[in-house]
């Protein structure tokens, strides 16, 4: 199984993902996935991987609307992180990053938000 498969089974704030595309050669792959988290908001997995090459787009939104998407498509040249960056809130909010992984990504996100069945199991 793909890492990005066990991530996202593992990760505690993931109520279930679809997987939209997959396509693997000789020496890469491509995955886009759509994946609902356990708050209603979603993160939308692209993935392009080859000996070569690295390119990805992990964009995290509620009812349609961008939390944070982080990329490394070369067109943003003045960040000093060049291809690496984030946009924050919305697509013209452009921010430095460094290379990032869906790893990184869901810790991120964990952070942020704390799985409600853990909150529930304090109630007394």
């Amino acid at each position: 199984m793909l890492r990005e498969l066990e991530l996202l089974d593992g990760s505690p704030v993931v109520k279930s993902y679809e997987i939209l595309d997959y396509k693997e050669g000789e020496s890469f792959y491509f995955l886009k996935i759509k994946a609902v988290l356990v708050d209603g908001s979603a993160l939308h997995i692209r993935e392009f991987v080859s000996e070569e090459e690295y390119n990805y787009s992990f964009q995290w939104q509620r009812n349609g609307n961008l939390i944070i998407r982080w990329d490394n498509a070369p067109h943003h040249r003045g960040i000093e992180t060049f291809p690496h960056h984030k946009h924050v809130g919305s697509k013209d909010n452009v921010q430095p990053s460094k290379e990032i992984s869906l790893e990184d990504i869901l810790g991120i996100i964990e952070e942020k938000i704390k799985p409600s069945s853990s909150a529930s199991s304090h109630l007394c």
